[in-house]
């Protein structure tokens, strides 16, 4: 079973449309959200790209929040889409209504965001490839979170409603912008205190761990999920801001059967990589056939 995620594409498109306004509001209107959001959504399109260079669906997998969400393509992707754009745009009666200045920056603002908000999500995002594969991941909020978007969603909604030199298309933009930030950073507090719960949880069950990785369940921000490794296997627990107690209960563990298979071939050294090497091996046998496979959970 492979999970594969990245920021849902509504919450990408909302704050792309944002940019957009930031940019160029002022002197094309409702325009600008469309092509804000249009920056909003290009990272993504490397899902497709990668489906295109590669037959291997594993390589496609890693192709995605890579060199297209990282920070070399934010600056060369707003020098060539800003270009393009102006280009089209700039002609007859809007001729030299915006500027190839005002374009740029608009990709810029668009295209560069996306990747900053995906990297506080779970799997990790290349912003330094590619230099680097390193996979920045804060794991602070879920990949779809109604309590990020809504809001900011709201507010861009609103704004449509008046004209492009009304100084209130602002003024909601950057309240769209406070809300969902401030949800953010509430993210990062939760955080750093769901790690000190899952911390004690398992020093108090006398579980020696490597390493621990603690993230959101989807669509909130409330209930979390921590994994530690040990040498053998993995433990896992859930727990809620609700919760009473300050510790995780019902610690469960599964084992980790790495010695099953040499993960060293190079797809499956590539899922080793992905999962940020948290993955199981189990044996599956198939009585009919008499034989056996390995499945690979991530």
């Amino acid at each position: 079973m492979l999970t594969f995620v990245s920021m849902d594409s509504l919450t990408q498109i909302v704050l792309g449309a944002a940019c957009g306004e930031i940019a160029l509001g002022k002197k094309i209107g409702n325009k600008a959200l469309l092509f804000g959001a249009i920056g909003g959504t290009i990272p993504d399109l490397d899902v497709f790209v990668g489906k295109f260079l590669f037959n291997n669906e594993i390589q496609a997998m890693a192709f995605h929040r890579g060199f297209m969400h990282s920070f070399l393509f934010a600056i060369l992707g707003c020098f060539l889409f800003g270009f393009i754009i102006f280009k089209l745009y700039n002609s007859g009666k809007r001729k030299e209504t915006t500027t190839l200045k005002n374009w740029i920056w608009l990709f810029f603002l668009s295209i560069f965001t996306h990747p900053i908000l995906d990297s506080f999500t779970p799997y990790g995002t290349q912003l330094f490839a590619p230099f680097s594969d390193y996979r920045v991941a804060f794991n602070t909020i879920s990949v779809v979170d109604p309590f990020y978007t809504l809001p900011f969603l709201i507010c861009m909604i609103i704004l449509l409603f008046f004209k492009r030199t009304n100084l209130k298309r602002l003024k909601w933009t950057k309240t769209g912008i406070y809300i969902s930030s401030f949800y953010l950073v509430f993210t990062i507090g939760n955080k750093l205190y769901i790690n000190t719960v899952f911390k004690k949880s398992f020093g108090n069950a006398k579980i020696t761990v490597d390493r621990i990785r603690t993230q959101p369940t989807i669509f909130n921000n409330v209930l979390w999920y921590g994994i530690a490794e040990t040498k053998t296997d993995y433990k896992v627990a859930y727990y809620s801001l609700f919760d009473k107690k300050n510790t995780a209960e019902n610690i469960i563990s599964i084992p980790k059967n790495h010695n099953l298979l040499n993960m060293h071939e190079s797809d499956l050294n590539t899922l080793a990589w992905f999962s940020d090497h948290f993955y199981q091996l189990e044996k599956l046998e198939n009585p009919s056939k008499r034989s056996s496979m390995i499945y690979v959970t991530l």
